[in-house]
């Protein structure tokens, strides 16, 4: 992939043209994303309508819905992605200049917006409130999506109950780790399913979770009976497939079932089978409810103003996987689905 030189912004600003680099969606993925399926470019931005405001990227979010939405992108336009920017020149009065926002303008560096939502009511563009002395990174995890896909679609679907067992699978990701954290915070125990020792260690020595399965070396079965004896309450699900149908059939009466996402299958070229999920649902008379987070639009900042205030309550902790450099988005994001972060996987601009 060629990269392109890095042209400091201030000189945009000698010229009436305004220069982005953005990566741009060539071919629709075949299994696992490749480098060849983008093309980074430079692209001139037009000078600003009435209504309209330039942003600045300052950092990128790479998550696992970006490949199950993939299909959903047309070619040849700017690939999907959140991120945080700063607003540069604005000539609307919503989004003044000198404010950071979150914008879904994708993978570019620089965008124009008149920061009108989508036709489907989902803001293009959103100020992030007060912080305080956190990063403005945190807008694309905790503080943003994965912290409100975690509080909303946990709290609200799985309604857990003090004393209840949890599970959560991804439990090392930008939204799992968050999962089992709240779960904690409301007096359950917490269980995290994930690929790694080393995240597993993370998750029980420092998020607090009282136990960890390796889906990679355990026996998922010999310690789902080890660590939940008396049954899952609660399963809060990002990777579907047959390690789902295992869990559900280790579930109480009534227990709930939060679907988030099945990253298991998301790079599958053909679909992947797994054990019927019906039994287990009609004999334990189980709830399974999938979920999009933008159901609690209206919500949103009640949402972060939580996990902002358990954050400073030292009950939430985050972790960042930070990649550095625009033309590095790609590394980042295939790394991302080969489970390589912890916590959540940005990229630094």
């Amino acid at each position: 992939m060629k990269i392109l030189r890095k042209i400091p912004f201030s000189n945009y600003f000698g010229k009436r043209n305004i220069s982005a680099k953005a990566f741009i969606f060539r071919n629709q993925f075949e299994g696992f994303p490749k480098e060849s399926d983008f093309q980074l470019t430079n692209e001139q931005l037009p000078s600003l309508k009435e209504g309209e405001f330039l942003a600045e990227a300052e950092y990128l979010s790479v998550d696992p819905y970006m490949r199950a939405y993939a299909p959903r992108v047309k070619t040849g336009k700017t690939f999907m992605g959140s991120q945080v920017a700063k607003i540069l020149e604005s000539k609307n009065p919503k989004f003044p200049a000198g404010r950071h926002i979150v914008g879904e303008f994708g993978w570019r560096t620089h965008t124009v917006s008149n920061g009108k939502p989508l036709s489907t009511g989902v803001p293009t563009a959103w100020l992030i409130p007060d912080i305080g002395d956190l990063p403005k990174s945190l807008a694309l995890g905790v503080l943003g999506m994965p912290g409100n896909t975690a509080l909303f679609g946990f709290l609200e679907i799985c309604l857990p109950q003090p004393g209840e067992t949890v599970l959560v699978t991804g439990a090392a990701g930008a939204v799992g780790s968050l999962v089992g954290q709240i779960a904690k915070i409301k007096g359950c125990k917490a269980i995290g399913v994930a690929g790694s020792d080393e995240k597993g260690k993370w998750l029980v020595n420092e998020l607090g979770f009282d136990h960890f399965i390796n889906y990679k070396s355990d026996d998922l079965r010999k310690k789902i009976k080890e660590y939940a004896p008396h049954g899952i309450d609660c399963y809060f699900d990002n990777v579907g497939g047959e390690i789902s149908s295992t869990i559900m059939l280790y579930m109480n009466t009534f227990g709930r079932i939060s679907v988030c996402g099945a990253i298991s299958g998301y790079n599958e070229t053909k679909p992947p089978k797994a054990t019927l999920v019906q039994y287990p649902l009609t004999f334990n008379q189980l709830r399974m409810e999938g979920f999009i987070v933008h159901r609690w639009l209206d919500r949103w900042f009640e949402g972060i103003e939580q996990n902002k205030k358990w954050i400073e309550e030292g009950k939430l902790k985050y972790r960042e996987s930070v990649t550095e450099g625009f033309e590095n988005t790609f590394t980042a994001f295939v790394d991302m689905l080969r489970g390589g972060n912890v916590g959540k996987a940005i990229v630094k601009i």
